[in-house]
């Protein structure tokens, strides 16, 4: 088990703290387990795909546009786990708020609830591209080389902005299109002292498709 933790350079904001277990393997593969799920880096998405992801949650539905041209890797990666059902009954973990209460992020994607888990593997890091705007889906990861592995989170206010862009390591997959206001009661709900909800919210399922051109 190797302690990755998330970290933000910038005074008076919310420390994330991520665990994750597992081996680390970048070489891509297409190796799957039982459940049709990678369990190795899978294959990056091709340049100019996008998908669109709708997440269905216990709180409404959240709709997500990826590109590959954005992070061909971690979108790749990030729809191979959508699409075998990864995220399915996973919660969002985290709620965090900068020190001065300025929204931050929800965290989500670790099967384990806790924090601590992923899909068993890390990806390969890749030049960041775009801005951590209000909206915007990114990966979470530690300070080490090709630490993303399956928790992403999604950037609640365009405040979160400076701390995320003083680290510029957290992929770019795109960003919520439908379900804004879903993403911000997420946010609202009751949390603890460690930023959990205090009433799990869950990802039921993921359906992922090729928007129209």
């Amino acid at each position: 088990m190797k302690k990755l933790l998330l970290t933000w350079a910038l005074v008076g904001t919310a420390a994330l703290a991520v665990t994750a277990c597992g081996s680390s393997t970048t070489g891509e593969s297409p190796a799957t387990n039982a459940n049709g799920c990678p369990t190795s880096q899978p294959a990056a998405l091709a340049a100019g795909e996008q998908r669109q992801i709708v997440m269905s949650t216990s709180m409404g539905e959240i709709t997500l546009l990826v590109e590959s041209d954005l992070s061909p890797i971690a979108v790749g990666n990030f729809v191979a786990l959508a699409e075998c059902g990864f995220y399915n009954n996973v919660i969002f973990h985290r709620i965090a708020y900068m020190q001065d209460g300025t929204p931050f992020v929800i965290q989500g994607g670790d099967p384990t609830g806790t924090g601590m888990g992923g899909p068993g593997y890390q990806i390969k890091d890749e030049p960041v591209i775009g801005e951590y705007a209000r909206g915007v889906l990114a990966m979470a990861r530690s300070a080490a080389p090709d630490s993303q592995g399956s928790q992403f989170f999604i950037v609640l206010d365009d405040g979160a902005q400076p701390p995320l862009e003083s680290a510029r390591t957290y992929a770019i997959l795109g960003r919520v299109t439908v379900g804004l206001d879903v993403v911000d009661a997420i946010a609202s709900v009751e949390r603890d002292s460690e930023d959990r909800p205090v009433v799990p919210v869950t990802i039921l399922s993921t359906t992922v498709s090729t928007p129209a051109p």
